[in-house]
């Protein structure tokens, strides 16, 4: 719902930046890797109950992810860069219930597990609406940047980093947080299959 929003106020420092990045000789697909290496290690770090360095880890995660399309869009944009950009993106995302999780499992863990299902539900629906669309040569005028069709939602990276962000900051309300994040991401998800219905409806 605020990606659209954020991409505007975004774009020309990432700009800036990514220019320097392709001076230096640094590929859009370096960059992903990179960032989800880093972003990974929220992890281990949220185990150990480190959040602050998790939400640093996070934060450089999302840059390199900002920076990554910059430079793609600067250079050639490839679809093994739209391709490891998305993996990486819902793999990093599920990492953060689960460390949770992992960090108290008595008082996380149902939590976490129904979270890390709402986001199958979010991902499979939006990357089977883009495989389809992308069939059908259907663009997106919303983010016609992106490297195939985003499909937006009531709960989209933007909304989901600021939950992320407020677990971190306030862990012993965890629980609290993905239950009603969960429930946002399933009524984003009934909502996609609704647009999904209404788009392909005539096959």
């Amino acid at each position: 719902m605020l990606d659209k929003s954020l991409i505007g106020v975004v774009r020309r420092p990432l700009q800036q930046i990514a220019l320097q990045l392709i001076s230096w000789g640094i590929r859009a697909d370096t960059v992903t890797a990179v960032g989800f290496v880093v972003g990974i290690t929220a992890l281990p770090l949220i185990i150990t109950d480190h959040y602050y360095w998790a939400l640093l880890s996070i934060f450089l995660n999302r840059l390199a992810d900002g920076l990554d399309g910059a430079i793609a869009r600067l250079t050639t944009p490839t679809h093994r860069g739209a391709f490891l950009d998305s993996v990486f993106d819902f793999l990093f995302y599920s990492s953060i219930p689960l460390a949770f999780a992992f960090a108290d499992p008595s008082q996380n863990a149902l939590a976490a597990t129904l979270l890390i299902y709402s986001f199958i539900g979010t991902g499979c629906s939006f990357l089977a609406f883009a495989v389809l669309a992308a069939k059908q040569g259907l663009t997106s005028t919303d983010y016609p940047t992106k490297g195939f069709y985003y499909l937006g939602g009531l709960t989209e990276a933007t909304e989901t980093i600021l939950v992320f962000v407020l677990m971190c900051l306030l862990p012993a309300w965890f629980p609290l947080l993905a239950y009603i994040f969960a429930g946002l991401c399933l009524l984003t998800t009934v909502t996609r299959i609704v647009a999904g219905i209404q788009v392909f409806n005539s096959d």
